[in-house]
């Protein structure tokens, strides 16, 4: 039946999927309807993506995280062990919110740490690094390096991953790839 990506026998995949080449989903995970998994992606044990959730290519998923509906990842983006999105602002049990349902993007390139929160709504920036525990309650910029609860911009960081110190001229050069980046106006680009 699945013949372009590799799912073991303990996941349950749902009816009306999209999941890419090469794609691998491991123990215990659950791919609800209507969600879309790009190629290459890597969905570790215990994963729960709800309906309508869209993965991009080379999304990295580790074991325990919860994909709600809302959730948008593009390429690239890493979702460390145990971490968890929300959907619903003010939950309540007795009370069905699920027209209430908050879109949350997840932009190329971003991390996000182990056990780390991210409130609905909030979108992530691209190559954005949210810290192992962060309970993101805000926007995050392109290239943030953010920790804490709530999450507070600690610093920048690289494309690959890097601290970015800048200069009074509010230019950077990544050490390990040599790449140039920007601070103007708040934000960073790369050159």
């Amino acid at each position: 039946m699945y013949t372009d990506f590799f799912a073991h026998e303990t996941a349950v995949i749902d009816a009306n999927c999209s999941i890419g080449k090469d794609t691998k989903i491991w123990h215990f995970s659950h791919i609800m309807s209507n969600s879309i998994i790009g190629e290459n992606c890597n969905i570790g044990q215990n994963v729960v993506i709800s309906p309508k959730v869209v993965l991009g290519n080379n999304v990295k998923v580790q074991n325990n995280v919860s994909i709600y509906t809302g959730v948008i990842c593009k390429d690239d983006v890493f979702l460390g062990p145990s971490m968890v999105f929300t959907n619903v602002i003010n939950p309540r049990s007795a009370i069905i919110r699920k027209d209430e349902y908050r879109e949350t993007i997840v932009e190329k390139g971003a991390s996000i740490g182990a056990n780390a929160t991210i409130v609905c709504g909030n979108p992530i920036g691209k190559y954005a690094f949210i810290g192992a525990g962060a309970v993101v309650t805000k926007e995050v910029l392109a290239f943030a390096l953010v920790v804490g609860n709530p999450a507070k911009q600690i610093g920048w960081i690289s494309e690959y991953g890097h601290r970015l110190d800048f200069d009074k001229n509010g230019m950077a050069i990544c050490k390990e790839s040599n790449e140039k980046y920007q601070l103007q106006n708040g934000l960073v680009s790369k050159m």
